[in-house]
């Protein structure tokens, strides 16, 4: 549904209406305390009501009402009767196929707007697909309507047919009889004529509430008991047969009035146009007051003729092309046709009536042109004088004897039969064609494999000359390079032993003077490590002797500063004391004694300051010393690990030397052991190559 284009709300209002019929199927009726009242059976099937109440979003009690109940309009007063529970349940059953007919109407506009029909499109092309005719051991009112669809086509077809071969015959002007076929116009009376067809009785009986099937049979038996298309037949009270193109049908009308029977109950109408979801009520508009009043019986019988009425429209407004499908056999396997069956389908599908028109007139039509194309080399002496197409088709017919042909203004008609025999004799002049071409081929390609063999025998002695001479010269060619290899090898042998030599002396004298030189750099960086620690220890310790100097000479420079400090403010506070008489004969030596106060007052402030100052470089002098011990001490550990890594390396260095003075005497022995074992000529040589090996 989302690929149509169905959005999800929908969709989910789509499954609840599903629901909801499926749901209001199961709600049973049972006789009410009145004789002609109905009321919901049991609790089972009110649960059911209140779950399509609740899917369709409408009032529960409202629904049972329009079930159970009826109302009918009169000019005096509006009248609310009961229904019993066989009303109930039909009311039921009506409102179930109102919703489902409605929701299916919505989906088929809703699929044809997304597909993108145009309506306003003058072009059409349309597929109508089919079975055919049915009879099955019941057929009811669908059997019914498929096979009056199937006479409505058939009708359709026969027509069709017959008037292509009539427009044909007149537009190229031959003459002609009339072609009788089959028609079935009187079936077409049978069931669908005002006022006395099968539909318009059906009709009739649905819109009078005590008609049953029963009734409705003896109807049919009294109107068409002498049509010779109906048949009554005998030990039954309510079937009847139609004679239909395809064979005699029997139908039950048993369901026939219920089947037929589509009005909405205007209760209905106005109950599901009122409910609170929108997809529902859009389902149900709601009417007018004169469009419910003015509302009127239609049944299915009525509404599917006119749709097919419409389909007819529809096709003889286009030109239809007909293809018709046989199904080979029931068991619906390959390789498998039961004759009975596939002749009763073309009977009945109108087939064998529509070869039949055809053959009765003039089944092949050609061209001049296309006839003379095909059948010009069964008189050739046509193409040589200047003869009409008409002319020269006349006189290749004339030559092979047929006669009962019609030359039309621009065809060539012939009966049926007639192109088979101009087949045949084509296909013997264009065999003994064949033969002479044939011969004439053969020929050439003897005389063309002759000279190709013998090119090629030509070119076979020439190429194992060739290959004679080329082994010849790939001998002496080998030879001459078996010396060379010779002499190339023994240099190579006695170039990759001096390389071999000379390589171990080089690595040799590498290693000694990577020892010697790895242990030239140890002492190096030992004797740097030395001066570094010696460097930072003297620095440590001139630093330390020249912070406790310079802290015992800022507490003495302090001390002694307090201490003369101390002394004259003796000094002035004696000479304050002298100079405080009864008579105070000089005040300004009071003010002069104040001023040296405040004076010494300040000199103590700044003392304590500059105190307080040193102290702090003490300190950050202590901290700076603690970090170069720290830094001391790590450098400490990494000339130790450096240390650890130098003596590794020259532990590996030494197991390397130890195996390169292994494999040069390896060397030096396996020299001496060839020179000992084979002589240096070329017996020795291969003696080498042999141990190689």
């Amino acid at each position: 549904m989302d690929i149509v284009g169905i959005s999800q709300k929908e969709q989910d209002a789509i499954f609840r209406v599903v629901a909801a019929i499926l749901h209001l199927g199961n709600v049973d009726f049972a006789k009410g305390e009145e004789s002609d009242s109905s009321i919901l059976k049991d609790e089972e099937s009110k649960f059911r009501l209140q779950m399509t109440a609740d899917l369709l979003m409408c009032d529960p009690h409202a629904l049972e009402d329009t079930l159970c109940k009826r109302v009918m309009i009169t000019p005096e007063e509006i009248i609310k009767r009961s229904l019993d529970p066989n009303g109930a349940a039909v009311s039921r059953d009506g409102l179930a196929k109102t919703i489902y007919s409605r929701l299916f109407d919505w989906l088929v506009e809703k699929i044809n707007l997304s597909i993108g029909q145009d309506p306003s499109s003058k072009c059409l092309i349309g597929i109508l697909d089919i079975y055919g005719f049915e009879s099955f051991k019941t057929n009811s009112f669908e059997q019914f309507c498929i096979n009056f669809t199937n006479e409505k086509l058939q009708q359709h077809s026969n027509q069709h047919v017959f008037k292509m071969e009539q427009e044909e015959y007149t537009k190229e002007e031959i003459d002609w009889s009339y072609i009788e076929f089959v028609d079935n116009q009187d079936i077409l009376d049978l069931i669908e004529k005002k006022p006395g067809g099968i539909i318009a009785l059906l009709d009739e009986a649905c819109m009078f509430p005590k008609s049953n099937h029963e009734t409705f049979s003896q109807k049919l038996y009294q109107t068409f008991k002498d049509h010779r298309r109906f048949i009554k037949p005998k030990l039954t009270r309510s079937d009847f047969t139609i004679v239909h193109y395809a064979g005699e049908v029997r139908y039950q009308s048993d369901q026939f009035l219920d089947k037929n029977k589509d009005y909405v109950v205007a209760e209905h109408q106005n109950l599901l146009s009122s409910s609170s979801c929108p997809f529902v009520a859009g389902l149900f508009p709601s009417l007018s007051d004169e469009g419910a009043k003015s509302s009127k019986f239609s049944s299915i019988g009525s509404r599917f003729k006119l749709q097919l009425q419409q389909l007819m429209d529809t096709l003889n407004s286009t030109e239809p092309h007909y293809i018709r499908c046989v199904k080979p056999n029931n068991f619906l396997k390959p390789a498998i046709f039961e004759n009975i069956n596939v002749l009763q389908q073309l009977r009945s599908g109108g087939v064998l009536e529509t070869v039949r028109i055809k053959c009765a007139g003039y089944p092949i039509h050609r061209t001049f042109d296309d006839f003379l194309n095909r059948f010009g080399r069964l008189a050739p002496e046509v193409f040589e004088g200047n003869y009409e197409e008409e002319v020269a088709c006349k006189k290749i017919l004339e030559k092979m004897g047929l006669t009962d042909y019609q030359i039309g203004k621009t065809k060539v008609f012939l009966r049926a039969g007639q192109m088979a025999e101009l087949d045949a004799q084509r296909a013997s002049i264009l065999g003994i064609s064949a033969k002479v071409i044939q011969k004439h081929i053969r020929t050439h390609i003897t005389r063309k494999m002759f000279v190709k063999k013998r090119k090629a025998s030509i070119h076979i002695q020439s190429f194992w000359r060739g290959e004679l001479a080329r082994k010849f010269y790939k001998l002496m060619k080998r030879e001459i390079a078996t010396v060379i290899i010779q002499r190339d090898l023994r240099r190579h042998l006695t170039r990759k032993a001096y390389i071999r030599i000379k390589l171990s002396t080089v690595v040799l004298q590498t290693g000694l003077r990577s020892m010697v030189a790895r242990i030239e750099f140890r002492c190096r960086v030992r004797t740097k490590a030395a001066i570094v620690i010696q460097a930072n220890w003297r620095c440590h310790r001139a630093f330390s002797d020249y912070k406790k100097l310079k802290k015992a000479s800022i507490i003495l420079q302090f001390r002694w500063k307090v201490r003369i400090a101390k002394r004259e403010l003796s000094k002035q506070k004696m000479e304050a004391i002298k100079a405080a008489s009864p008579v105070i004969r000089e005040p300004s030596h009071s003010n002069i004694d104040a001023e040296k106060i405040e004076t010494l007052t300040m000199e103590v402030k700044n003392l304590k300051a500059l105190l307080r100052a040193e102290k702090q470089r003490a300190d950050e002098c202590e901290r700076k010393y603690v970090e170069a011990q720290i830094t001391s001490e790590e450098r400490r550990k990494k000339l130790e690990e450096t240390e650890r890594l130098v003596h590794q390396l020259q532990d590996s260095f030494n197991r390397e030397a130890c195996y390169l003075c292994l494999d040069l005497r390896a060397c030096y022995l396996l020299k001496c052991e060839i020179e000992r074992n084979f002589p240096r000529d070329e017996r020795g040589m291969q003696k080498i190559l042999e141990a190689l090996k």
